[in-house]
């Protein structure tokens, strides 16, 4: 059966837009440029089953910037995970959809993330596990390009690759600004291919909102023995809503009514 995933990522930045709307706050510049990574993930790279979260066999997903939180729910929601219907409560008292990824109480999130760096390195210990349990998962960790000023991913980096982690597959969502700025006025994250590189790994970059280009990556990763895997995806701070692309300021803000409505009929009309 044919997916047809770009319809799929603009269900899922709808559902962006109006969560955060709802919520009153968030972070949609970053979840809107990583909808087409996870998109493809969840809908046609990961071995996963809706019905069994918890299935041992089960592809992982680490999402290391966990403030990209509401592109994984919805994800998550269109995948069947849990119903679509409650991505609005996103943020909410009582709510199990928090602001961060939290794998204690939402249905599919593997791990609790939220502070940024630590993600590669939890992705590199379910590798280790499934290779000790004889298992043949694979583990993707999706990191933001700010995150990767962090020593901790360096420290990571060098050890999947000490490892031979072939089944860490690892995505960074390069596009270009975090929250107070462009990276290479706050501090250079350039040139990161040539770093992992260095650091052992095998390297692909793309372009982050083409989904042949996500698929072959993936695909050359699978075929890659003895070394993880990373895939520089340069892509667009909030992908798909004119006035938010490529706008630092909505880093962390979420629209106001009005502003959604906008955004909405921009996503519709693709």
């Amino acid at each position: 059966m044919q997916i047809d995933l770009f319809s799929i990522a603009q269900q899922m930045r709808g559902h962006i837009v109006q969560m955060l709307a709802a919520a009153g706050s968030g972070h949609p510049g970053g979840s809107l440029s990583a909808t087409d990574i996870l998109a493809d993930l969840y809908f046609k790279q990961m071995r996963i089953d809706p019905g069994n979260p918890n299935w041992e066999d089960r592809d992982r997903l680490v999402l290391a910037k966990g403030h990209a939180a509401p592109a994984l729910y919805a994800a998550l929601a269109l995948r069947g995970f849990f119903p679509v219907e409650d991505l609005v409560t996103v943020r909410t008292i009582g709510s199990y959809l928090q602001g961060h990824p939290c794998m204690g109480t939402t249905p599919g999130v593997d791990m609790s993330t939220g502070s940024l760096g630590q993600g590669l390195s939890v992705a590199n210990g379910m590798a280790l596990a499934g290779r000790l349990d004889g298992r043949d998962y694979y583990v993707y960790c999706l990191m933001g390009d700010g995150e990767i000023e962090e020593g901790q991913v360096w420290e990571a980096a060098m050890s999947a690759a000490h490892y031979k982690l072939d089944h860490v597959i690892a995505f960074v969502d390069h596009n270009g600004l975090q929250i107070d700025g462009p990276n290479s006025k706050v501090m250079t994250v350039m040139p990161i291919a040539q770093k992992f590189e260095a650091f052992g790994w095998d390297v692909v970059t793309i372009d982050g909102h083409d989904f042949a280009q996500i698929d072959d990556a993936i695909d050359r990763a699978k075929r890659t023995e003895g070394k993880p895997t990373v895939i520089v995806c340069e892509t667009i701070k909030g992908k798909g809503v004119s006035f938010m692309e490529n706008v630092v300021d909505w880093h962390g803000v979420a629209p106001t009514s009005e502003q959604a409505e906008a955004a909405l009929a921009e996503i519709r009309a693709c």
